[in-house]
């Protein structure tokens, strides 16, 4: 799978050989893994997808829900372009090249989405761990619409360094292009990464100190599943981009697999958590869906108003 400054279709080494019969790929590896990650990555879109409609016109819109819902936003976007993305690579290993801006325009739309679901991740994080650490402050000084500020300032940034990483590698196609990739693969890695490691154990901390921890068990394990599933299955995705900046691959087609899973793994905490809460599934899918959400809101609520300090 080739870095985002090194694309070109048809392949530039030799990928694929033709024997007289059809084209043959060499990376069956890679294509196993790739027919993975499309299934995961159909049913992370039935769930984001889910997530979207019920929290746009079934629950009251709240600071935490507005998080929430930029949040499966941008997990839908991911997995809706990464699919894109996978199908038109991999469709030279069937004797057809695509044009080469359908494969550059949804591996860009692909990189935007995530570094904004990673970002609006570090965002949750962040605001959780001030409300505990100041919950005054938080409580009576918070503007009223920070989290839709703090959402559009954040789909912003990704869009601008998207723009001009894609202005650079695939319209200009000047010698610039890798290091027009340097300020997203350094916010990625070197800021917003130690900051959402930061502000969790923070809050895992302090809670745990708390005269109130065993009231605190369910909401242990949401900031607990958030950490350990950002670090296995997104964390690699964005060591991969840092280390394209020194010509190192260590196979993206694993990254994008285990991205898809972090990207399609919300819906299922959600849904987990908040039937746990109630002592047994509901078997009626929107009922349970619903209650889940309303759950998983409380959950964050106690984090974001610092009521359980």
């Amino acid at each position: 799978m080739p870095r985002y400054f090194d694309l070109c279709v048809p392949p530039c080494g030799t990928e694929y050989e033709n024997n007289g019969t059809g084209c043959q790929p060499n990376d069956l590896t890679g294509l196993l893994i790739d027919g993975v990650t499309l299934p995961i990555c159909l049913f992370g879109l039935m769930g984001n997808g889910i997530v979207l409609w019920f929290l746009s016109f079934h629950i009251k819109r709240s600071p935490y829900t507005v998080y929430i819902l930029n949040l499966a936003a941008a997990d839908f976007g991911f997995l809706l372009c990464l699919p894109g993305f996978l199908i038109v690579y991999r469709a030279k290993d069937f004797c057809f090249f695509p044009e080469s801006f359908y494969l550059k325009f949804f591996h860009m739309l692909s990189l935007l989405a995530y570094c904004t679901s990673f970002y609006l991740l570090t965002a949750i994080s962040t605001e959780r761990c001030l409300s505990v650490l100041y919950p005054i402050w938080h409580r009576c000084r918070r503007p009223k619409h920070l989290s839709v500020i703090v959402c559009a300032l954040l789909w912003s940034l990704s869009c601008l360094l998207s723009g001009i990483a894609y202005f650079f590698c695939f319209v200009d196609e000047t010698e610039m292009c890798g290091d027009t990739f340097l300020p997203i693969y350094g916010l990625n890695f070197l800021i917003f990464t130690p900051i959402l490691i930061v502000s969790n154990l923070t809050l895992f901390i302090k809670l745990r100190c708390s005269s109130q921890r065993r009231q605190q068990g369910k909401l242990f394990i949401v900031i607990l599943l958030t950490v350990l599933f950002f670090l296995i299955f997104a964390g690699p995705l964005s060591i991969q981009y840092f280390l394209d900046l020194i010509h190192y691959n260590f196979g993206n087609d694993a990254t994008y697999l285990l991205a898809s899973i972090n990207s399609s793994i919300n819906p299922v905490i959600y849904f987990l958590v908040g039937s746990y809460r109630q002592h047994r599934f509901r078997g009626c899918l929107k009922v349970a869906l619903q209650i889940t959400l309303q759950n998983c809101g409380w959950f964050l609520s106690i984090a974001l108003q610092g009521s359980s300090v």
